[in-house]
């Protein structure tokens, strides 16, 4: 078997997704994608294909290494996310030629069911306790907000209350049998993270998600000292040799997305490396179907897996959802906030070809906003 084709697909509302055709007939599916920047990684996927040409899709792990590895210049966003989804169709292709899930081949599935949380934005407040409402009465046991909208530097007391009152309010909204997962979205430093974090503690969140920019690890001890909140970080982080000094300083929670850490292969190797600390996997995921779909397969293999981010009806997802673009969207079907263990060869998902192809000649422009601070000057999204 030999790879023949490769094709990218801009697929609205901001996701990317790629298709691996081998000549005997089977098609892997995969999502490589950095939301707000598709056309780049849509490039660098092809470069990469220039290597797949011709060669046996099932060697997942010799491509990984090459792909990864096999450049001068490597990592980053770019390269590890068209890398990602390069895994994901080999991954796809791997399990529908040997007719069983790909989490078969990862060893097989270590629960039967997988919790999920759910979004409710958070930027503003007062749409809060609807949001949460809607969510509990979907089924959802667990919902995740954002901490804040814009935050100041050094963020003065009204700020600040600002944070805890919308936390306050919403645990009291899914009250105290539910989970509440709260995003900081790097948009606090780590002075304002020390003195937020024991004020949010007594509303137990399942933990805290970016309370430092990513790229700033060596502030981490400081932050997961100042309070007994789990800290969660990993969705700008792209490989497991990103996620050591992470770990080493005590997160709690690691939040791999399967769409840019390198895929299948690279995020199950992240997550037995949290293991040495006793981290928690909790893979990020604001997008597609097939970034779901992976991501499951991963969760359903590994041991330390807590909790599956999805997105259905996330407030991203204008005039299009991840269900549009699948021919059965009960592999998707959420009860009690837990979705079943997915039976369907490779990623175990069907992808609508004929809707996918459609759409992407319309494609897309998404950008992410650009915030600023009150004297103009760029501030955190």
């Amino acid at each position: 078997m030999k790879i023949t084709r490769i094709e990218t697909f801009l697929v609205p509302p901001r996701w990317l997704f790629c298709r691996v055709e081998t000549d005997d007939g089977v098609v892997g599916w995969g999502e490589p994608v950095v939301e707000g920047r598709a056309e780049a990684v849509r490039a660098a996927v092809h470069v990469l294909a220039d290597y797949l040409a011709g060669r046996d899709p099932l060697r997942i792990e010799d491509h990984w290494q090459v792909m990864a590895t096999g450049g001068f210049y490597r990592g980053g966003p770019v390269l590890s996310s068209a890398l990602a989804g390069l895994d994901q169709a080999l991954w796809d292709i791997a399990g529908k030629t040997y007719g069983v899930p790909v989490h078969a081949l990862l060893g097989g599935h270590v629960r039967d069911r997988a919790r999920v949380y759910a979004w409710t934005g958070g930027d503003e407040p007062g749409e809060l306790a609807d949001g949460i409402a809607a969510r509990v009465e979907a089924g959802f046991t667990a919902v995740k907000i954002n901490a804040s909208g814009r935050m100041p530097a050094l963020a003065g007391p009204a700020a600040v209350a600002g944070v805890v009152d919308r936390i306050a309010l919403a645990r009291e909204a899914l009250g105290p049998d539910r989970d509440l997962a709260v995003d900081f979205h790097g948009r606090i430093g780590a002075a304002d993270a020390r003195r937020i974090l024991p004020l949010i503690a007594e509303f137990h969140p399942l933990f805290a998600e970016e309370p430092v920019l990513p790229d700033r690890p060596h502030l981490l001890p400081g932050v997961v000292a100042a309070s007994g909140v789990p800290v969660a970080v990993g969705e700008r982080l792209y490989s497991r040799w990103d996620f050591r000094p992470v770990l080493e300083a005590g997160v709690a929670v690691v939040q791999p997305d399967l769409s840019h850490a390198g895929g299948i292969s690279e995020t199950r190797r992240i997550a037995a490396l949290a293991e040495v600390w006793d981290a928690r996997l909790a893979p990020h995921c604001p997008l597609g179907p097939l970034a779901l779909a992976a991501s499951l397969q991963v969760a359903f293999a590994a041991p330390n897996f807590l909790i599956q981010e999805q997105s259905v009806g996330i407030h991203y997802n204008e005039g299009a959802d991840l269900l549009d673009y699948v021919t059965d969207p009960e592999v998707f079907r959420f009860t009690d906030g837990y979705v079943a263990r997915p039976l369907g060869p490779g990623l175990g998902v069907e992808i609508d070809e004929a809707e996918v192809r459609r759409v992407d000649k319309v494609g897309h422009a998404w950008r992410n906003p650009v915030w600023r601070h009150e004297d103009g000057a760029v501030a955190e999204w």
